[in-house]
């Protein structure tokens, strides 16, 4: 079985270009995404995370399940929840909630669909 180059991409994320991550009203914290499937929205489907030290997402509504697994850093969840690296995360459909780094973290998620901002 063989294969083009074009069906395959591979990137390092240590070393790749993460893309900023904008929210549809065109606010932009700070957060990044490497996301290697280019037929799905920034942000939705499996791709890596990044929050720089001290951000704090918009409060949001999850639009189908995500998950989620701590590469580097922590992330303090708004019911004061800490998660450190190693812990893996799953919020139901529907979960409203948001998040805050304190020095930074980086997370593998999947994600089923575009959150939903409450602020």
């Amino acid at each position: 079985m063989s294969f083009s180059a074009n069906q395959r991409r591979i990137a390092n994320i240590h070393d790749a270009n993460y893309q900023s991550f904008v929210y549809p009203d065109g606010v932009s914290l700070g957060d990044s995404v490497l996301q290697l499937d280019t037929d799905r929205e920034l942000g939705v489907g499996f791709h890596v995370y990044r929050m720089p030290a001290g951000m704090k997402t918009r409060r949001h509504i999850h639009n189908g399940h995500e998950q989620f697994l701590i590469l580097e850093g922590e992330l303090i969840e708004d019911d004061g929840t800490v998660l450190r690296v190693g812990d893996m995360v799953f919020y139901r459909d529907g979960t409203e909630h948001h998040s805050y780094t304190p020095d930074g973290c980086l997370l593998a998620v999947h994600i089923a669909g575009p959150e939903i901002s409450t602020e």
